[in-house]
């Protein structure tokens, strides 16, 4: 399939604006690259954030980054793949070379920073149906039933998995989890509390679950997904609505503080709550996505008095093509659970639906299935 190809596709426009659904040309790939049929493709916040331009993305931009698909057409010197081959997206691409590569901290790449709405050559291969280019989601644009992406981009997949539940791995589960077992390498026993229950916070829960925490306390101001988030390992919540003290809360529940709190909502004044639950030599992992203006304020003394630590985690300190198959093993196992995050599906000309559930918080995760 080396030619141009026609797909429907998700774009933003314009920040603010609702996302359209329209057909656009898939070029064929170049050197380096693979065209993929995509299969699935979830609706993650990060899309709604770039559509909202809390991403600063310049549209218009084709959405999508946590899809899964197999390979149709390959480009001169790619290896290891094939057409064929069932794959999965990674929003980071992995250059294999640089610095961070090198020291197995590839989600940190430097090329990730060039292709952040373009391939890795700054170029793109769509154009909608006035022949105007289009910018693509972190070098992936996979909310589209054909997208061209750099094979660094790419993870082949070997494991009998559903193509839903591979898509999932390749943003929400893999955010969620890494930040618990990758960057904070929760340790068996502890007391962990998770702020935000939606599709990586749900994934946090259950990485501390998986990691073996004693205790694990769900926060968030939806009761719907506090349920959910009992289903997914939570041993307690607390719904932070209705309680004024909710650092003192935490605090009380946890006997004294929490070992580790994860922030996945992306406010500043969240990862102020998180750090402020922890006890002597806690360590708190700010997961969400906060806007660029969004600031955290801590009392300094705390840092060196109570050795308290307070990190980031991109993408779960993800090595995706080593730690993807191991998140498919737990899988499969019946240790990890996938299936029970997709709360709705939707065929792609929904896909503005989709977007208006996920920002009332209607979903654990949607999941836009092209096949």
């Amino acid at each position: 399939m080396n030619h141009r190809q026609k797909a429907r596709a998700v774009i933003a426009r314009a920040h603010g604006a609702p996302v359209t659904v329209e057909d656009i040309w898939v070029d064929p790939p170049r050197a380096g690259e693979v065209m993929v049929r995509m299969s699935a493709c979830g609706v993650c916040h990060s899309d709604l954030s770039a559509a909202k331009g809390v991403i600063p993305l310049p549209p218009p931009v084709v959405l999508g980054h946590e899809g899964a698909g197999t390979v149709v057409a390959v480009g001169e010197g790619v290896k290891g793949l094939a057409v064929g081959d069932r794959v999965v997206s990674s929003f980071v691409s992995m250059c294999g070379h640089c610095r961070y590569c090198s020291t197995g901290r590839p989600q940190l790449c430097d090329q990730a920073a060039k292709s952040a709405f373009t391939l890795p050559d700054g170029t793109t291969r769509l154009t909608d149906m006035a022949g105007q280019p289009l910018n693509i989601f972190s070098g992936c644009g996979v909310m589209a039933e054909f997208a061209t992406l750099h094979q660094d981009n790419v993870v082949k997949v070997e494991q009998a998995v559903s193509m839903e539940c591979c898509a999932l791995i390749s943003c929400g589960v893999m955010t969620g989890v890494g930040a618990v077992v990758n960057t904070a390498k929760l340790t068996a026993g502890s007391i962990a509390v998770v702020f935000g229950a939606g599709g990586v916070g749900l994934n946090a829960i259950q990485g501390c679950r998986i990691a073996g925490a004693a205790m694990i306390v769900a926060v968030d101001r939806a009761d719907g997904k506090l349920e959910l988030a009992r289903l997914f390992g939570a041993t307690h919540t607390v719904n932070a609505s209705s309680d004024e003290n909710l650092v003192k809360t935490l605090k009380k529940l946890t006997g004294g503080g929490a070992d580790y709190a994860f922030e996945c909502v992306g406010l500043g004044a969240v990862v102020e709550q998180a750090y402020g639950c922890l006890r002597k030599g806690g360590t708190a992992v700010a997961v969400g996505v906060a806007g660029v203006k969004d600031t955290t304020t801590l009392r300094t003394l705390t840092l060196s008095f109570e050795e308290k630590t307070l990190t980031g985690s991109y993408y779960g300190s993800a090595r995706p093509r080593e730690d993807f198959p191991r998140l498919m093993s737990l899988y499969q196992g019946g240790r990890l659970k996938l299936d029970e995050l997709i709360t709705h599906r939707y065929r792609i000309d929904e896909a503005p639906q989709a977007f208006v559930d996920l920002a009332e918080g209607r979903n654990a995760r949607g999941m836009i299935v092209f096949d």
